[in-house]
C-alpha cells in the first residue's frame, strides 16, 4: 500500500444490526464491498484488499454473528443480508460499488445484481451456486445440528476437508489456521441464521435479469459450487464471464491467491475501460 491510503475499522447499525466494518483506500476513487463466505469474517480478503487499497476504496464487512458483527436471532433470509448490505451503504453515503463476494457473499450479489442494479458497478460472484438443491440445503442442516450438539469446533474438520484440495489439507498450508481461527470465533447464532438462509437460495429464475459486467469464478476442484454448476449459471447471465482457479476448492482467494487475484484485477480492469 501506498502512502495516503484511509484504513478504519468501525460499526454501525442496520435495521437492528449493528454491523463491523473497515474501509481502507483513496478517496475518490471507486469503491469495491468484499463479501465473506459462511464462518468466516472480513478479514478473508485481508491481502487482496491491501493490494487493491491504492485504486479503489474498499469496504468489507461482517456478517450478523461472524468476526465482530452482532449476533442477532434468525433465520435470517437473502432479503435480509441483502436489505442490510444496502442499508450500510446507505449508512456510510456509497451511491455505487463494485461487489466481490465468495460463496454466501457472492450469492448475494446475484440478488444485489438482479434487483439493485442501479447501486452496482459489476459483480465478480466467487465459489457461488445460485440455487439450493434438496441434497446442498441438506448440508446447512447438517451444519446447524452440528453446532448445536458439539458448538462451532465440531465444523472445523469437516469444513476444511470441504473447503479445500486434498492435498492443501494433507499439506496443511498456513491459511488453513486462519480458517481453522474464523470458523471458532463464528457465533453458532450467526451461522445458524445464515445456514438458515443458504438452505433456501433461490437466485436462478433472475439470473437473466443481471444486466450488470459479471464475473463468476470459481476452484476447479470446489464440492459446494462445481464448475459445471458455475458454467450453467454464467450461461444465464447476459455476457457474463467465467473463470476457474486451478488447484483450489472453495476459498479459492486464500488457496489459490496469485489465480484469484489476477482474474478479479484483470475484471476490475476492463471495467475501468
Amino acid at each position: 500500500m501506498a502512502d495516503g491510503v484511509l484504513i478504519t475499522t468501525n460499526q454501525v447499525t442496520v435495521n437492528d444490526v449493528l454491523y463491523n466494518y473497515s474501509i481502507q483506500g483513496k478517496q475518490g476513487q471507486p469503491w469495491i464491498t468484499f463479501s465473506h463466505a459462511l464462518a468466516n469474517n472480513l478479514t478473508l480478503w485481508d491481502d487482496i484488499a491491501d493490494e487493491l487499497s491504492d485504486n479503489y476504496m474498499i469496504l468489507r464487512f461482517d456478517h450478523p454473528g461472524h468476526g465482530g458483527s452482532q449476533a442477532v436471532p434468525g433465520p435470517y433470509s437473502f432479503d435480509m443480508l441483502i436489505k442490510n448490505a444496502i442499508g450500510l451503504w446507505d449508512a456510510l453515503n456509497i451511491q455505487k460499488s463494485h461487489w466481490v463476494g465468495l460463496s454466501i457473499g457472492g450469492m448475494m450479489g446475484y440478488g444485489l445484481a438482479a434487483n439493485y442494479p442501479d447501486r452496482l458497478i459489476s459483480l465478480i460472484a466467487c465459489d457461488s451456486r445460485p440455487d439450493a438443491p434438496p441434497e446442498y440445503a441438506e448440508y446447512f442442516q447438517y451444519r446447524i445440528d452440528t453446532a448445536r450438539k458439539n458448538g462451532m469446533e465440531g465444523l472445523v474438520k469437516s469444513s476444511i476437508e470441504r473447503w479445500f484440495t486434498q492435498e492443501s489439507v494433507a499439506n496443511n498450508i498456513p491459511c488453513l489456521d486462519k480458517v481453522r481461527e474464523m470458523i471458532l470465533t463464528t457465533d453458532p447464532m450467526g451461522h445458524e441464521g445464515c445456514c438458515e438462509a443458504l438452505k433456501k437460495l433461490s437466485f436462478g429464475q433472475i439470473l437473466n435479469q443481471i444486466k450488470i459486467p459479471t464475473l463468476v469464478l470459481g476452484g476447479a476442484l470446489d464440492k459446494g459450487a462445481p464448475s459445471d454448476i458455475l458454467a450453467e449459471t454464467v450461461a444465464q447471465i447476459p455476457g457474463a464471464k467465467h473463470a476457474i482457479i486451478p488447484d483450489a476448492g472453495h476459498i479459492t482467494v486464500l488457496e489459490n491467491p496469485n489465480s484469484f487475484h489476477q482474474n478479479v484485477i484483470e475484471f476490475l480492469d476492463e471495467q475501468l475501460g
